[in-house]
């Protein structure tokens, strides 16, 4: 806690961004797009490969693209040395803990039903950042956000709390609280993600990428044993090589421009715009399908999350 709240008092840091371009809109969409085929490809991959050694090869596969990207420029290397606990702190929040309890939770779970529970970011990063930060602090549109967000999660999680365990009576209740932790620890790492912004997005990602192999490499070998798996098919081995390249590398350079444009609040509204793609393509590809609580439950967190963004409503109530 002690070493998020420093990263807020940095001499580097920039003032926090309250309204964003039509540029980084533009990036936001983009954004939400590669996130939402992230869960597409995870749900594929994961039915193949073990959960901490997917995310192993994400974070790895993605740590290697940035690094031959990158060659050395913006006195990478020198960054590394004197900032590798920061990078090892974020990798852990932003990687490690949110995408293997993400990975965990597909293994029973839709790919747009994980998205939909991970789009209560912003809900928990408003909260942190009201205890953690002196420039995003709660308002009453905040907290009726908050309140819509909160309720929307609370449908998708209550029925299932009282339909049973058993995969014939209903989701297990433990593989829809995982992406929620995910989402906690996302929300985490975005407030602790705005000590990074004087760095090139490139290096910031390529840092915490670097970081996350480091501590999903001795989970993978002690949990999985992946030298003991089966060579997987030309559709995982494809979804991994995008989950890897276009949804992580590419997805976390345009991330941290953005946080460093517009703060880490409106950073995390991109997970509006994820749901969205990850439940198009499992309906188009995957078959999967969602129930009335699940749409009910998507609904609330979009109103919540456009009521946490507030532009609309001054809008409204301006208009």
């Amino acid at each position: 806690m002690q070493q998020i709240r420093d990263a807020q008092t940095a001499p580097a840091a920039l003032p926090q961004a309250t309204r964003m371009a039509a540029s980084t809109w533009g990036l936001l969409c983009l954004l939400g797009l590669i996130w939402g085929g992230s869960f597409f490809f995870a749900r594929i991959a994961v039915a193949a490969v073990p959960p901490f050694t997917l995310v192993l090869l994400r974070v790895g596969l993605a740590a290697l693209a940035l690094q031959i990207y990158i060659a050395g420029r913006h006195g990478i290397y020198d960054v590394f040395a004197k900032r590798w606990r920061q990078f090892l702190l974020l990798g852990l929040i932003n990687n490690a803990i949110p995408h293997t309890l993400i990975f965990l939770g597909q293994t029973q779970i839709g790919a747009g039903l994980a998205a939909i529970l991970n789009a209560t970011t912003p809900v928990w990063t408003v909260l942190i950042a009201n205890v953690l930060t002196s420039d995003e602090r709660l308002s009453a549109m905040k907290i009726a956000g908050c309140l819509l967000g909160l309720g929307g999660t609370a449908v998708l999680i209550g029925p299932s709390a009282f339909t049973g365990l058993s995969p014939e009576s209903g989701v297990p209740l433990w593989a829809l609280l995982l992406p929620v932790g995910a989402a906690i620890s996302y929300g985490f790492a975005a407030i602790y993600g705005k000590g990074f912004r004087d760095l090139a997005p490139p290096v910031t990602a390529a840092g915490q990428m670097t970081a996350s192999t480091v501590i999903m490499l001795p989970a993978s070998l002690m949990l999985d044993r992946p030298w003991e798996l089966a060579m997987p098919g030309l559709p995982v081995i494809a979804a991994i090589l995008a989950l890897a390249l276009i949804s992580t590398a590419y997805g976390y350079i345009l991330y941290f421009r953005i946080l460093g444009r517009a703060g880490a609040t409106n950073a995390s509204l991109v997970t509006l715009l994820v749901p969205p793609s990850a439940v198009l393509l499992g309906f188009l590809f995957l078959g999967e399908t969602l129930h009335t609580a699940d749409l009910a439950g998507m609904a609330l967190i979009a109103l919540g999350l456009i009521v946490l963004d507030g532009r609309l409503v001054r809008a409204l109530m301006t208009g």
